[in-house]
């Protein structure tokens, strides 16, 4: 018997079997969502500097909801692992005036300044994901890495009785981490889709440093085949420190709020 033939036979029948075989109907091979997290935002900015021989000062903008764009891709290797990319910016701009008074001896001063602060963050990730399960409903777990790049500006002009003085300081800086994510996913049926997802970032080490997790939980609705809406309510946590020879600086971000997204499937 020619050994060739069995082992041929065996290589087909592989082939075919792969060719067959189909992903979870919770998972999609091709996957892009868009759309708007509309978040309420907490934010706080503290900066020191000893060279300048100046204290910590915080500017604590006033909590309000912001509306952020969020785009995500995912797309299938195989049947049971794939990679994941998302992205968001925050933007936030914001004027502040302070107005204090002081006694030496007889003498009282008021001194008055007016605060301006702008910060950029534009946050992304590339995650290679494994998923178990080949039923309606699969757990996943995956690894990756995350991008953060920071702009902050911060300019005053202070003012003691007669005297204006202004001063500002600006930084842009950025990082890559290594991200660790998880995901759940339940299809109930071909239109209908219950989800869960996590994602925590933790880097150590140079000028910027901090950690960065995000949680949600949604639902979505496919009308037609390919195209779907999505509703999901999100957490995100987002600390940072930077370290220099000028300053230190150290920002805690805090956005939670729903959002709703276009979704495409293939």
């Amino acid at each position: 018997m020619n050994p060739i033939r069995p082992c041929a036979v065996l290589l087909l029948t592989f082939v075919a079997t792969s060719a067959q075989a189909e992903p979870s109907p919770a998972i999609d091979r091709i996957g892009l969502s868009l759309g708007g997290y509309y978040a309420d935002a907490d934010i706080r900015l503290s900066a020191s500097s000893e060279r300048y021989g100046l204290g910590r000062a915080s500017i604590e903008p006033k909590s309000g909801n912001e509306t952020l764009g969020r785009a995500r891709l995912e797309f299938l290797i195989g049947d049971h692992q794939g990679l994941e990319f998302d992205y968001f910016s925050f933007r936030h701009s914001r004027s502040q005036a302070l107005q204090r008074s002081f006694d030496i001896g007889d003498a009282r001063f008021d001194v008055g300044a007016q605060l301006r602060s702008r910060f950029d963050l534009d946050f992304g990730s590339a995650a290679y994901r494994w998923w178990f399960g080949d039923g309606p409903s699969v757990f996943g777990l995956g690894v990756g890495a995350a991008y953060y790049r920071v702009k902050v500006g911060v300019s005053a002009e202070v003012s003691a009785d007669d005297t204006r003085v202004r001063v500002g300081e600006r930084y842009d800086a950025d990082a890559v981490a290594p991200l660790l994510t998880f995901g759940w996913r339940y299809a109930p049926s071909d239109r209908w889709r219950f989800y869960a997802d996590g994602s925590g970032v933790k880097k150590n080490g140079g000028k910027l440093n901090g950690h960065a997790w995000n949680a949600a939980a949604g639902v979505e609705w496919f009308p037609f085949t390919h195209l779907g809406v999505g509703l999901e309510y999100a957490v995100t946590r987002i600390r940072l420190e930077r370290d220099s020879s000028r300053y230190d600086a150290d920002l805690d971000l805090h956005l939670h709020g729903p959002a709703a997204y276009a979704r495409l499937r293939f």
